[in-house]
């Protein structure tokens, strides 16, 4: 598999959202390890500092703290970015990668918002917006995770919180979608604007992590069957890859000087299950700018952050 050099680092300020495990913890020891400094939002404090102590180990001498930031509150996203916009530290690089996945029932962020769309969505876009003077500052490259499940991903301008008709996966696949066709809004606008930040999207494929475990066993009584079916799987050696595998396509995208903004990167496989990090076509339901343009829209009244503002 092709592996990615990641250039040197050293003087960057690196902000990775999820890092406290899983692909977001496997790039932010990769890029600590190529001399980024790393602030590492993180949910939970307990795992957040594990993530620490594993960083360090890998790579001793790295540069890296974390932060509280919860993306299923907006409340939480604004006192973030008030703190590093205190801070006044430029970003060089900003990897949107945390999300959850498919809980089987229903759930609302702390703003009311349906909980995959307004974490693994709203809650990026409402940072990023926050962030753009440091973002700005830095010429910064804004990596945004999507899924191969963003294919299937189908915008219902009436129902974007599924309050009519909730479907785990369904609700997964338009956050995904939404998630693309912001990071290819973002690089139109920085283009038209002169803000100077490159902006792309990835996605790691099939990557056997916690997120097939903590979603879907949101709002069930008995364990979901989803990480049984992928240990199998990553134990065939099919149609799953591992951590290390699954973060070589956002690594490259928010790394290689050769990624360049407004395109989709994720693995080379069959399917975009596994493989080596290339840059892949659109797909189809993420082409249209005026959806991506409508979206955004909508998207600054519903977290309160206009872009233009900053």
């Amino acid at each position: 598999m092709k592996e990615v050099t990641v250039p040197e680092l050293h003087g960057k300020l690196a902000v990775v959202t999820g890092a406290s495990d899983g692909v977001g913890l496997g790039l932010a020891a990769r890029l600590a390890r190529a001399g980024a400094e790393l602030v590492l939002p993180v949910r939970n404090a307990a795992k957040g500092a594990a993530a620490l102590e594993r960083i360090r180990a890998a790579g001793p001498g790295a540069k890296v703290s974390t932060r509280v930031l919860d993306l299923a509150s907006l409340a939480s996203v604004e006192h973030l970015a008030d703190t590093l916009l205190t801070e006044g530290r430029p970003i060089d690089l900003l990897i949107n990668n945390a999300g959850v996945m498919a809980p089987a029932t229903r759930h609302t962020t702390a703003d009311g918002y349906e909980l995959q769309f307004g974490t693994n969505y709203l809650g990026h876009v409402a940072l990023t917006g926050r962030l753009l003077p440091l973002l700005r500052a830095g010429r910064a490259r804004v990596t945004t995770m999507t899924s191969s499940a963003a294919r299937a991903g189908r915008i219902d301008w009436d129902d974007l919180q599924s309050e009519k008709r909730y479907s785990p996966v369904r609700a997964y696949n338009l956050s995904k979608l939404a998630n693309l066709l912001f990071a290819l809004e973002l690089e139109r606008l920085s283009t038209a604007s002169g803000w100077g930040i490159v902006s792309n999207a990835a996605h790691p494929g099939t990557t056997l992590t916690n997120l097939y475990a903590s979603g879907p066993n949101l709002g069930r009584a008995r364990p979901a069957p989803h990480e049984a079916i992928m240990k199998r799987l990553a134990g065939w050696g099919v149609f799953v890859h591992s951590v290390d595998a699954g973060l070589l396509p956002p690594l490259y995208a928010a790394t290689s000087p050769q990624a360049k903004g407004g395109l989709l990167y994720g693995p080379d496989g069959l399917g975009q299950f596994t493989g080596g990090p290339t840059e892949l076509a659109i797909y189809k339901s993420a082409r249209s700018e005026t959806d991506a343009a409508r979206l955004w829209r909508i998207s600054e009244r519903l977290t309160g952050v206009a872009f233009t503002a900053a």
